[in-house]
């Protein structure tokens, strides 16, 4: 199906996770090679869309695989880039990247949704609205953003003020949540089909940067070792998750399973990790799934969705119901 399309693998941007997104764009492209496919690395080094454009015009590419993570590549402006030039890309649309990337957005849809997340509140840099929150320890984290970076937790009121001024330092809007104690989940959704449950168990405190990236920092269990009726409700949470942003083909949604074992969404990442080591390629690997077919069947769907797209049916899956659920709420 891929014979004759010449993938570009955009990478890199211009976020805190650029490093991250290199790597995953370097994975990714050696995958499509591996299966012999006309792929080239597309590094995305700035944010004007009219650079964009010409630089995707001087690839001359039929698809894109979107391996951008952070702003610029989960917050749904390349992909309305992308649109406007009517070239496919792999994963969620405009609107559904848009609102997983927002993590106050998103929480409005879980929770009118039926799902369960942290209670939390917006902070303006003079951080009054904490007193909304009467126990510590506290999250303070960027409103948008990923790779935990930014994320404090915060055990006593003289240490907010640094964890409230490092957050803003990646965002302009940041909150503060209840931490909750519990496991740490991961549910990859695949094929709009949920995968085995991780469980992730860093020897730090809590999955920040250096847990996720550097070796040996972070026991992954593949699959959480948890009951039948656990494993089924982590699954309907994150397809449930996945679905109400209307997030297409694959996702990875991360949980807190608390000690009751009520399951609490925190994020949506439409662009997760891409290496063959990265948690969706663990769970697809524990499926069955090749890193190099994963990254196939990705891209397959991505042009399937485009093609669809010229006989007048969207690209993306999201819907102008799901912003309207935002606008209204």
């Amino acid at each position: 199906m891929l014979e004759g399309i010449r993938i570009g693998v955009l990478m890199g941007g211009l976020s805190s996770e650029r490093e991250v997104s290199l790597k995953s764009g370097k994975a990714v492209l050696e995958a499509l090679k591996s299966r012999n496919l006309e792929v080239v690395a597309i590094d995305i080094k700035g944010q004007d869309k009219n650079y964009v454009k010409d630089l995707l015009l001087s690839y001359d590419i039929n698809l894109a695989f979107l391996a951008l993570h952070g702003a610029f590549g989960e917050d749904g402006k390349i992909q309305a880039i992308l649109e406007e030039m009517s070239i496919p890309y792999t994963g969620s649309g405009v609107s559904s990247s848009e609102l997983a990337m927002d993590k106050i957005a998103s929480r409005k849809i879980f929770i009118s949704g039926g799902l369960n997340a942290p209670k939390h509140c917006l902070l303006d840099k003079n951080h009054k609205n904490i007193r909304d929150f009467a126990t510590f320890p506290l999250v303070i984290k960027p409103a948008s953003g990923g790779s935990s970076i930014g994320l404090s937790i915060v055990d006593k009121p003289q240490a907010l003020r640094e964890a409230i001024e490092t957050a803003f330092k990646y965002d302009r809007r940041v909150i503060a949540e209840e931490y909750i104690e519990g496991r740490e989940m991961t549910v990859g959704i695949f094929e709009d089909a949920p995968l085995e449950a991780i469980e992730i168990k860093p020897k730090r405190r809590f999955f920040d940067y250096k847990a996720k990236y550097e070796p040996g920092e972070t026991e992954y269990i593949v699959p959480a070792l948890v009951s039948l009726e656990i494993m089924r409700l982590l699954k309907e949470t994150a397809l449930k998750a996945h679905n109400l942003l209307g997030c297409s083909f694959f996702s990875r949604v991360d949980i807190i399973l608390d000690k009751t074992n009520k399951p609490f969404v925190l994020e949506v990442n439409t662009i997760p990790g891409f290496t063959a080591t990265s948690l969706l390629p663990k769970a697809a690997s524990a499926r069955g799934i090749a890193f190099p077919e994963l990254v196939v069947k990705i891209s397959e769907a991505a042009l399937s969705a485009g093609q669809r797209a010229v006989v007048g049916l969207p690209i993306a899956q999201a819907t102008s119901r799901v912003r309207s659920a935002v606008l209204v709420g």
